[in-house]
């Protein structure tokens, strides 16, 4: 005999399961100070970067350093970027402790998502899934952008239609393109995106960096591309990602 018992719910509130988007901090170093240097030099000048975005610290890279990292200095510093770190992972056991004290949560079951690359020509299809929303189309900026003037395409292509004069800045998650004279500095996948790419009229720029990959004007720009059509990708090898220019 099957019995149904009456059931109660609490009317003040709910438990759910939920999903939080997060950046990771991918820490190489214990260096703090080497650390604030090229935070400073990455987003220094992008203070609307970050907003407020929840943080996870990935210890992975470290976990047989022995030096001892202070979790309470690395936070304040993080934070200034507008951050709000909350979680660690895949430290050892001291470092894992010592963040804990610090206030960051243990999260050992969060993923680090790799930048996503391009399918081989002979892989399989995958089954068909219900279509994601498109993405936000490119920003296009028809003016000339003048020295101290910065352009941010957040979460998407950006598309100038006129010079980047030196000391502007063109900054975009996902590739550049520029239609004109790039004197400035142009940053293409600010946000880790390997596979972004910068596509310039006329090659001429201050600074060239994608997915963190930095080349500056204190290394000359080849004769092959300077002031030429060019694309600017990066690529791995066996010492690490490097910019590569080619001429159009």
């Amino acid at each position: 005999m099957t019995v149904a018992l009456p059931a109660s719910s609490t009317a003040s509130f709910e438990i759910k399961s939920a999903n939080l988007p997060l950046v990771a901090l991918l820490l190489k170093s214990p260096d703090l100070g080497l650390l604030s240097r090229e935070l400073a030099l990455r987003f220094g000048d992008i203070p609307d970067f970050f907003d407020n975005d929840p943080l996870i610290v990935e210890l992975s890279a470290l976990a047989a350093d022995l030096t001892p990292i202070d979790f309470s200095a690395l936070l304040t510093l993080v934070r200034q970027y507008r951050v709000a770190p909350i979680a660690v992972r895949g430290g050892s056991q001291a470092q894992m402790a010592a963040a804990a004290a610090a206030g960051l949560v243990a999260a050992p079951d969060a993923r680090v998502i790799a930048p996503a690359s391009s399918a081989p020509a002979n892989a399989k299809a995958a089954p068909a899934e219900m279509p994601a929303a498109p993405p936000p189309g490119a920003l296009v900026i028809d003016r000339p952008l003048r020295s101290g003037q910065q352009v941010y395409a957040r979460g998407r292509d950006l598309v100038v239609l006129a010079m980047v004069n030196a000391g502007a800045e063109v900054i975009a998650d996902g590739h550049i393109h520029v239609y004109a004279p790039l004197r400035g500095k142009a940053m293409a996948g600010a946000r880790g995106n390997t596979d972004a790419r910068i596509f310039a009229l006329a090659l001429e720029a201050e600074l060239l960096s994608i997915a963190g990959v930095y080349r500056t004007s204190e290394k000359p720009l080849p004769a092959s591309v300077q002031g030429r059509p060019t694309q600017v990708r990066l690529i791995a090898g066996p010492d690490g990602d490097k910019l590569v220019m080619e001429a159009m």
